[in-house]
């Protein structure tokens, strides 16, 4: 009998160190690759706001993954710790409070860390700056967005063959008042990691700090109506001294 009580504590003790072997490997694995991690089919975001909400997108990922990892060693743990070995009918045991604390207090964890971060994030994104450099008021209408740099006089309406393009400089904040003239449209800039909704009677104001140079696909993200499909405007975003040069063409092109 204690020959056969030494047999099960030490197949019981390689279990545990196999289990604690492979959740040893896995965070190594995470820990090891934290440098390079992937962006899981999501954009880097072009802008500071954008960045923000790519970080939260590839960590939640990656807890999620830990988590799912977690679960599916403890799964295989039990099947082969607790497989049939013989006929003889195992120990029946009903209720575990600290395993119960345990996957009580686990989840109610995980749900606290993400709600804290994803309002550390929000507020980074929704946050403006008390003196942006270029102030925009982008007007979603059936069918179509304007664009109206205030203080400059200058304003980009589409035509049916050229969707309307909103310039921006790099490196500073411009401010965004959205607003909508008829109905609800979705200003989305995927590349930006950004959506907004344009309501009528509603102002959303929101700030966008480019990062990087380069022209980015926008789209209306709500179905508006019959010709949403071609309420298509893109983001053109270069370096300050390009957008002052650009900003007096258009000045001067109005004025003409």
């Amino acid at each position: 009998m204690i020959r056969e009580l030494r047999r099960a504590g030490g197949h019981g003790s390689s279990s545990r160190r196999g289990l604690w072997a492979a959740i040893g490997l896995l965070l190594v694995a995470i820990s090891g690759s934290a440098c390079t991690i992937p962006t899981f089919g999501a954009f880097k975001g072009a802008t500071d706001q954008g960045h923000a909400a790519f970080h939260m997108w590839e960590w939640s990922l990656l807890a999620a993954m830990g988590v799912g990892a977690i679960v599916w060693i403890l799964i295989f743990w039990s099947i082969i710790r607790y497989r049939k070995r013989g006929d003889e009918l195992p120990k029946q045991i009903r209720y575990s409070t600290p395993v119960e604390i345990v996957y009580t207090i686990v989840p109610i964890l995980i749900v606290i860390g993400l709600f804290y971060f994803t309002v550390i994030v929000e507020d980074r994104i929704d946050a403006v700056s008390p003196t942006p450099a270029v102030t925009v008021k982008v007007t979603g209408y059936q069918w179509g967005w304007r664009f109206d740099y205030q203080g400059s006089g200058v304003s980009l309406v589409p035509s049916p063959n050229h969707p309307a393009q909103l310039v921006l400089p790099v490196g500073v904040s411009t401010r965004i008042n959205l607003v909508s003239n008829d109905v609800v449209h979705g200003f989305y800039i995927p590349a930006f990691n950004f959506s907004r909704y344009a309501q009528p009677g509603v102002t959303n104001t929101f700030d966008f700090n480019p990062t990087e140079s380069g022209t980015f696909i926008g789209r209306c993200a709500q179905y508006c109506g019959l010709y949403h499909s071609q309420m298509l405007f893109s983001v053109k975003t270069v370096s300050r001294g390009q957008f002052r040069t650009w900003l007096a063409g258009q000045t001067s092109g109005a004025a003409a």
